[in-house]
């Protein structure tokens, strides 16, 4: 049987979204400002002779990117729909189960 969600269980979900979208939001802001931050601090302290700040550029870029794989629920192995389908498949092994 299936029941009526109610406002506050879907304002509850509604929030952790917004929640979720927020924090993945002020990650790329603080990505871009500090990455700015490094490489004119490379280049007024260093004249391009070595460009290190690639490193934390490329580095952080890809933590960046997992994270908005996360909040977008573009993982093919953990997105929304293998949750659905891994739960229902425990639920049934619940029920299966003496």
């Amino acid at each position: 049987m299936k029941t009526e969600e109610t406002y506050q269980e879907r304002y509850t979900r509604a929030k952790a979204r917004v929640d979720e979208l927020k924090s993945f939001y002020n990650h790329v802001i603080i990505y871009v400002f500090l990455n700015v931050l490094f490489a004119g601090f490379n280049y007024y302290t260093n004249e391009w002779r070595f460009p290190w700040f690639l490193f934390p550029l490329l580095g952080w870029g890809i933590g960046l990117f997992s994270h908005g794989i996360g909040t977008f629920g573009l993982n093919p192995f953990t997105g929304k729909n293998w949750e659905e389908r891994k739960l229902k498949e425990l639920l049934e092994q619940q029920d299966n189960t003496p």
